[in-house]
């Protein structure tokens, strides 16, 4: 650890009290108000700080440190002087133009945090965003739907720097109080223990039928995702114990890892909360939290449903054996050894349910639940002792700081689009290039949505689609919550998709096997979460939004028709499949996700046409036995 490494430390726990002090009001009930946009500033700096001061303590070269702080002077003017003279900047600002002063500070500002970004990402997300800050000012003098009216840079500025739409808008407020009272609840659950009790339960509950392990996989990655939202530190948390073990009992290692990664990734969309993106959806929607959560229940209870049969067909078709009873714990003193995380899980979910809390309000009432129920574990090492509670802040902030400059960096991104216009162009075209047609305008928007997550991690992906994209379904006809979710989930497979697929890179380098197979696998096994999308987006009812027949209806259609995709993609059902069978299945998945009694009808039809046309298979196979059995009789 470098000498300015405990400062780093430091730094990041002041950071997680003064958020807490102003989430909770505590700070208004001291006499310091601390306006919206001041308190994203602060927290920006604090961002900044962190990012920089760990370079420097890096940093072996003269030169290369004298850059850092360059850096940091850049974004420490930029980013201080709106939390000193936000109002005053609102004032001389109010015709939506800055001045000289105000310009050079929104560039200094954009610079710091684009090479901030470009330090806790890679290259790709700076260049996309410089693009788009460069796109208003030019766009006079492009082709098509990019052509448009040009702005100065004392416009672009303003859009950017304190436009309701900029750094200190709608992204950076996710950041700076849902985003870490949420991580400082995941870092606290973990040193109690959580963590590996949900992977307890998980093996305990499944590891002693077919394809146990991979099974354990899915449900821990559901459980630990639905907390920490991040698919990579999701891997490589359960991954690390899931992966190996599904390698021992006969999975194949590309396989192993493609489980791992595609149920680490659901977790984005596994509910009580989700992952960075619900949070900035349901700002962005202006829906209370609570109605997202309802919303996405049965599409990622239905996506854990294809996952969970793709790995038990799998295992039946590879013929991969249980692991005996006694190698494994048992269920109910595992559950009860850990029942004290019972209490804040359950108060999370009240506080974001039933009280309809805001979620950083929730998260921030739960921890003392949390803090509490730690004391009732028999095991000491669990219990958050003060000095544990500053280690969680700590490392809950450490693990914000690239989130919260990431989403600084989106602010300017959607400053820019909002100012060229090119949301509503780019609707317009899609709409015109699908002539009008649903299925065929939610195809192209799946396929950007798969070329933009390629490279792009989950929110600005997000943030991207619902400017360009969402608006054009809504046109059509979906409602807002039907269109986001779906470019959610279409966003979120950039984590599986090859050649951009950190969430496989990391499964990959666990359990030894190649990038391209495990990523076609992962896809293979992770296609639920293309079908389920679309089928949502015809059906409303499957985010039980609709009368209640319509809902059940649905939904027991929808959970068969997960089923059937499953045996499809793996080729095995209650035997193998042959190709004709297979297609047939496949197809009756299809109908059965869709919506209508109809369709579901037909698609039972093919469901028994696959079967006599199985038992007619077996049929012919015996005859065509039998004769060589006779004469070897």
């Amino acid at each position: 650890m470098s000498v300015r490494q405990p400062w780093v430390n430091i730094l990041a726990g002041i950071t997680g009290l003064y958020v807490i002090l102003v989430v909770s009001g505590l700070l208004t009930v001291a006499g310091i108000f601390m306006p919206a946009p001041v308190h994203r500033a602060v927290s920006l700096v604090f961002a900044l700080l962190m990012v920089y001061l760990r370079a420097l303590g890096t940093q072996a070269q003269t030169r290369a440190r004298w850059f850092d702080l360059l850096w940091l002077l850049a974004g420490l003017a930029g980013a201080g002087y709106v939390a000193l003279f936000y109002d005053s900047i609102v004032d001389y600002s109010a015709y939506g133009y800055l001045d000289r002063l105000g310009t050079v500070l929104a560039l200094l500002l954009a610079v710091s945090l684009l090479e901030a970004v470009r330090r806790v990402t890679d290259w790709s997300l700076p260049i996309v965003i410089v693009l788009l800050l460069a796109l208003p000012m030019v766009q006079q003098w492009l082709p098509g739907i990019l052509r448009g009216p040009s702005f100065d840079i004392e416009r672009l500025t303003y859009a950017f720097w304190v436009g309701a739409s900029g750094i200190f808008g709608l992204p950076m407020h996710v950041a700076a109080t849902i985003v870490i009272v949420f991580l400082i609840f995941g870092r606290l659950l973990q040193k109690a223990g959580a963590g590996q009790w949900f992977m307890d339960i998980a093996v305990a509950s499944t590891g002693w039928t077919r394809g146990g392990p991979a099974k354990a996989a899915v449900i821990a990655s559901g459980l630990c995702g639905s907390i920490t939202g991040s698919p990579t530190a999701n891997v490589a948390t359960t991954g690390v114990f899931t992966i190996p073990l599904m390698i021992k009992t006969g999975y194949r290692p590309a396989f192993a890892g493609a489980v791992e990664a595609a149920a680490s990734t659901g977790g984005m969309i596994m509910p009580p909360v989700m992952g960075t993106v619900a949070f900035v959806m349901a700002e962005w929607l202006e829906v209370p939290y609570a109605e997202v959560v309802k919303a996405a229940l049965i599409p990622a209870l239905l996506y854990y449903v294809v996952l969970f049969f793709s790995v038990h067909l799998q295992a039946g078709k590879a013929g991969i054996q249980r692991i005996p009873r006694e190698q494994l714990p048992r269920l109910l003193p595992v559950v009860l050894a850990g029942w004290h995380h019972l209490p804040p899980l359950a108060a999370l979910i009240y506080f974001l349910i039933v009280a309809r809390q805001d979620p950083e309000i929730a998260g921030l009432y739960t921890l003392p639940v949390l803090v509490v129920s730690s004391f009732l574990s028999r095991n000491r090492e669990f219990c958050l002792t003060p000095l544990r509670i500053w280690h969680a802040l700590v490392e809950a902030v450490i693990d914000w700081v690239p989130i919260a400059v990431i989403l600084g960096a989106i602010g300017m991104m959607i400053g820019a689009l909002e100012l060229s216009g090119l949301g509503i162009k780019f609707s317009d075209f899609m709409l015109e290039l699908s002539g009008g047609n649903l299925l065929l305008t939610l195809i192209m928007v799946g396929l950007a949505s798969v070329i933009l997550g390629m490279g792009v991690a989950g929110v600005p992906a997000y943030v991207t689609l619902a400017i360009l994209s969402a608006p054009a379904l809504i046109t059509l006809g979906l409602l807002p919550m039907q269109a986001h979710l779906y470019v959610i989930y279409w966003g979120m497979t950039g984590f599986l998709t090859p050649p951009v697929c950190v969430a496989v890179y990391v499964a990959c380098s666990i359990s030894g096997s190649r990038i391209w197979e495990t990523g076609v696998e992962a896809m293979r096994v992770g296609a639920g979460a293309f079908l389920i999308s679309i089928a949502f987006a015809l059906n409303p009812a499957l985010l039980l939004i609709g009368p209640a027949p319509a809902v059940v209806a649905g939904v027991a259609t929808a959970l068969l028709g997960a089923v059937c995709v499953a045996a499809a993609f793996q080729g095995y059902g209650t035997g193998p499949l042959n190709r004709w069978q297979r297609v047939l299945v496949f197809v009756s998945g299809l109908l059965l996700l869709g919506p209508g009694l109809i369709t579901a009808a037909i698609a039972l039809a093919l469901l028994l046409a696959s079967a006599a046309l199985g038992r007619l298979g077996a049929s012919a196979h015996s005859a065509e036995k039998s004769p060589i059995e006779d004469r070897a009789a």
